[in-house]
């Protein structure tokens, strides 16, 4: 790691995983320990972040703490100019020679800001050099709390990252044998109409928070239309039955 004032400092990602602060990974947690200076995404309302409050623990009185804002906005214009300005602040203390470790929810190469601020940053920066961490992403959290696997054998697997158009899931369903829908909290009711008239309400699930202390799980939604899923919500639906492992595969 860098640590003269005549070299620039080095750029961690570092996964701090879905919720729960022991998920994150021992190299993880020891690039944070030995970098001096620690960014994550702002606070959307104030409060403190999700990713800031994941690794609270994991924070030392020497840590220079780093917020940077990646506002939730729907013109890529705004999106580039808020990557510009967090990759500005960054630099800061890059071209210092100090080491900083951007810490993301769930993992940094997932729809993980990171990537954002990485890509920007090299751009400008060509010599920065880089390194991801990974950790634990949402999907595999919400399968460990069903206590159940993700996929099987031969099980092709299709994630969205948040479904805008509903009449996608027939498509999908004709070569997915598992789905997963991120951030389905905008539009369950509608995924859930879609689900009833493909009769894979029984198998599918909704995993609120994953891995956080207010975790919510519900299995089943044949009788849970009218839920109101906050953000941190996914749905994970088994299209094909789950297959025998010590059998043979379905296909």
């Amino acid at each position: 790691m860098a640590s003269s004032q005549s070299k620039i400092g080095q750029l961690f990602g570092v996964s701090a995983g879905p919720g729960d602060p022991e998920l994150i990974t021992v190299k993880g947690l020891k690039r944070i320990q030995d970098s001096p200076v620690v960014a994550f995404p702002a606070p959307v309302r104030g409060n403190v972040g999700v990713a800031q409050r994941i690794i609270q623990p994991w924070l030392e009185p020497h840590h220079q703490l780093l917020s940077l804002d990646f506002p939730m906005v729907a013109e890529v214009e705004d999106w580039r100019v808020a990557w510009q300005v967090a990759a500005d602040q960054t630099w800061d203390y890059l071209a210092q020679g100090q080491d900083v470790v951007f810490v993301s929810e769930g993992d940094v190469s997932f729809y993980s800001t990171y990537t954002y601020l990485a890509h920007t940053l090299k751009q400008k920066h060509p010599e920065l050099l880089t390194e991801a961490i990974p950790g634990v992403c949402s999907p595999l959290a919400s399968v460990a709390a069903l206590e159940m696997p993700l996929t099987t054998l031969g099980d092709r697997l299709a994630v969205l990252p948040a479904l805008y158009c509903v009449d996608e899931l027939t498509r999908i369903m004709d070569w997915a044998d598992v789905l997963v829908l991120m951030k389905v909290g905008s539009v369950y009711q509608q995924v859930w109409d879609q689900l009833k008239a493909l009769n894979l309400l029984s198998q599918s699930s909704l995993v609120i928070k994953a891995s956080h202390p207010q975790e919510q799980i519900v299995k089943d939604l044949t009788h849970h239309r009218d839920l109101t899923p906050p953000y941190f919500s996914l749905l994970i639906v088994r299209v094909q039955p789950e297959a025998v492992l010590s059998g043979v595969p379905l296909r």
